[in-house]
């Protein structure tokens, strides 16, 4: 693979787990949904997120799929990585 294009990937790739590491943190707080930094990181995040909880069963008040999510977007990083070199 490319390394110009393996690195855009990875930037890619690490935008997306910060954007669900944000929303995790925003979801501590008492921010309105209507907040367009909310708004904005939901639309990020949840093509990924919503899937992942459709299958996962809540467990309490802890929701584990946006872990589960940045783990696979790891993983998706030590691959491109790898295959890229």
């Amino acid at each position: 693979m490319n390394p110009a294009i393996a690195a855009i990937f990875n930037a890619f790739l690490y935008i997306l787990i910060i954007a669900i590491i944000a929303r995790a943190l925003l979801s501590w707080f008492p921010i309105s949904r209507t907040n367009p930094l909310v708004q904005l990181v939901h639309q990020i995040t949840d093509p990924l997120i919503e899937p992942v909880r459709r299958i996962m069963p809540r467990t309490g008040m802890i929701d584990l799929s946006p872990m589960i999510v940045v783990i696979v977007l790891w993983l998706m990083i030590m691959v491109v990585n790898r295959v890229s070199n």
